[in-house]
């Protein structure tokens, strides 16, 4: 263990956690990240997003260390500017699978993330975007498989998020990984791929392990980081899901819920 701190490496998701809903990071989070980092743990960056809208927050940030981005497709060096890992959906089991959950539930509204540093996110007609993130439209669905991607996102327009992800589930499991990352953000991933999937390699490349971890979130796609960490802390805003399964609920995001626990800690070590 880290002097002064019970856990060496910090996992934190960043929408809805670490970013405030203002998309900053306060002060009092900062400060309390850069004292346990100073106690000898890490701290990596695991979101959803994938590496081109997660670089300019970790430069913000100052962050130097490996980001697990793009829903664990991405190990991303803030430091050198390179992506270390990237893995890629599968195009062809993606057809599939999008034809499998479109027999079960219609017509669906389609964006994609294209892989590398600087993949675009590709949207569709009817798709509705969250969020500030740049996104280029398209209107033929063959410029949605030109180049390799790290996921297709996919909106209903009468189902709920967490409808529509049960229903890919059932219909599509067998094909694709199905994450619900937030408030309209349903996405396909390559088959077994998930948050702990990168933050396992990230923490290996750290010489850490499970044991060493303590892991913030706040959605569905957070669960297989918080059962593969050893400690999971659910922000007070989180789904009703990733609540249920924590080891602790903090505070908010916009109340500085990580510092809350961080500084605790550090108190008490």
């Amino acid at each position: 263990m880290s002097a002064g701190l019970p856990y060496r490496l910090i996992a934190t998701d960043l929408d809805g956690t670490l970013l405030g809903s203002d998309d900053s990071i306060s002060r009092r989070t900062r400060d309390a990240l850069a004292a346990a980092t100073a106690a000898g743990a890490a701290h990596i960056v695991v979101t959803g997003r994938a590496a081109p809208w997660t670089r300019h927050i970790l430069d913000d940030l100052g962050y130097r260390g490996l980001a697990v981005c793009a829903q664990g497709a991405q190990v991303y060096d803030a430091g050198e500017h390179r992506l270390l890992t990237s893995v890629t959906l599968d195009r062809q089991l993606a057809g599939v699978a999008l034809a499998k959950i479109e027999a079960e539930v219609g017509p669906l509204f389609l964006a994609a993330s294209r892989d590398g540093l600087d993949g675009e996110v590709l949207v569709g007609p009817g798709y509705a975007v969250t969020g500030k993130l740049p996104a280029t439209p398209f209107t033929d669905a063959a410029d949605l498989w030109s180049a390799p991607l790290n996921k297709i996102y996919i909106q209903h327009p009468e189902l709920s998020d967490d409808e529509l992800a049960d229903a890919a589930r059932r219909a599509a499991g067998g094909f694709v990984t199905v994450a619900m990352a937030g408030a309209g953000i349903v996405e396909l991933l390559p088959l077994g791929l998930s948050k702990a999937t990168g933050l396992s390699i990230a923490a290996r490349r750290l010489g850490l392990k499970a044991a060493d971890t303590i892991a913030f979130g706040d959605m569905p796609n957070d669960l297989p980081m918080f059962a593969w960490s050893s400690y999971g802390v659910a922000m007070a805003g989180a789904h009703e899901e990733l609540k249920a399964v924590a080891d602790e609920v903090t505070s908010s995001n916009d109340e500085d819920g990580i510092a809350v626990v961080l500084e605790r800690l550090l108190a008490s070590s």
